[in-house]
Parts: structure tokens; C-alpha cells; sequence
């Protein structure tokens, strides 16, 4: 199973799966990071944490810990 935070830098998937539950959850889709959507990973900070990543046409900063809790398939193609 592979998560977000195994994304390289450069690297674009599409999320299958959120595992969070309660409020972790909510606030994970409330940044737009539902199931199907095309994400790809912009860069990481230089201490190794938040990462940024692009989704819906806007860039976005997750920490690794919230990026663990989210399932991706490798996607070559375009949303």
C-alpha cells in the first residue's frame, strides 16, 4: 500500500483511498484531497517536512504524518 508520503518529488498519483478518521478526516477532504483526485508532489521542505503538492489547479502544504493516512495509485496520465 502504497501513501502520499512515498510520492517522489516530480512524482503525480491519484488518491484511492483516505484512511483518517474524525476530524483528521474531514479536514483532509475539506483541502479538496478526495478519492480520484490528481495529485503531484511539488516539493519538499528542507528538514523533510510539510510537503507541497498540487491538486485541483492550487498548490497546498501537508505534513508527512497527514500524508501517511492517504492512499495512492501511480498515475502517469492527466486528471
Amino acid at each position: 500500500m502504497k501513501t502520499l508520503n512515498d510520492v517522489p518529488v516530480g512524482g503525480k498519483a491519484r488518491i484511492a483511498k483516505v484512511l483518517a478518521v474524525g476530524a483528521l478526516k474531514r479536514r483532509i477532504v475539506d483541502m479538496g484531497l478526495t478519492k480520484g483526485t490528481l495529485v503531484e508532489v511539488r516539493r519538499v521542505a528542507p528538514l523533510g517536512d510539510p510537503l507541497e503538492i498540487t491538486l485541483r489547479n492550487y498548490n497546498l502544504s501537508i505534513r508527512k504524518a497527514d500524508a501517511k493516512n492517504i492512499v495512492v495509485e501511480e498515475d502517469a496520465g492527466h486528471e
